[in-house]
């Protein structure tokens, strides 16, 4: 299926098109920060499937899918879960709430394959890529190994020959590992690294103000060593 996204943050597009890249029977055309933009794209081109952020500024998901004449199979993607009754009353095939898991992407993609092509069941088939099987990581800690999946993972501190990982649930876990170790280890899996001390889950970056990234009501700081990098790494 050709696809194409739509989502005024540009880390949930990387993320998408991540995603995509993944499987097999899709096909990424063209991505938009906007939806305006993407109107006069959509009325001229093959489109089979719109990944499609509900809620961006001046003109949102619900405006566009109005305005649009052909009408492409639409998975909404949004951080708001009050919108998923009138996303669904729009024909849309299936709603994912940020920050979005593989696994959860997957079933949306298939639902659409379905509704492509009745032919194609619902559950996994051949042609779909299977979701990563290496989305997770087990980390020792104390006497126990904890399994953590790297979409679950906010951002990562150094402490001398420990790490303190910090999870999307409010805790942590200390494991005897470096830094440089595990940033190595989680290299193309989203991370960056934006300090000697710090590693940073993309995909849970809220803003960035000045030298200093904001995730969950943390405040963590940019070094100049490792700040062209990283702002390669989210398009800035």
């Amino acid at each position: 299926m050709k696809c194409i996204i739509i989502d005024d943050e540009p880390l949930a597009v990387d993320l998408l098109r991540d995603f995509v890249e993944k499987v097999v029977s899709l096909e990424l055309i063209c991505t938009f920060n906007n939806a305006l933009d993407a109107i006069s794209y959509i009325n001229q081109n093959n489109v089979d499937l719109v990944f499609l952020d509900i809620e961006m500024p001046h003109f949102t998901g619900i405006d566009f899918i109005n305005a649009i004449e052909k009408k492409p199979l639409i998975i909404f993607t949004t951080a708001y879960s009050n919108y998923a009754v009138e996303g669904f009353d729009f024909g849309a095939i299936d709603y994912l709430i940020k920050p979005i898991p593989f696994h959860r992407f997957l079933k949306a993609v298939m639902r659409a394959q379905h509704a492509f092509n009745p032919n194609i069941p619902v559950q996994e088939t051949p042609q779909t890529a299977l979701e990563d099987k290496n989305n997770f990581m087990f980390f020792r800690s104390e006497y126990e190994n904890i399994k953590i999946n790297f979409i679950d993972i906010l951002f990562i501190e150094g402490l001398k020959d420990y790490v303190k990982i910090y999870t999307v649930d409010g805790k942590y876990i200390l494991t005897l590992m470096s830094l440089i170790k595990l940033e190595n280890m989680l290299n193309n899996k989203g991370f960056s690294r934006i300090h000697r001390s710090y590693i940073v889950n993309l995909i849970h970056i809220k803003s960035i103000q000045k030298n200093k990234v904001l995730i969950a009501d943390k405040r963590l700081p940019i070094s100049d060593s490792y700040k062209v990098d990283f702002f390669k790494k989210i398009n800035l």
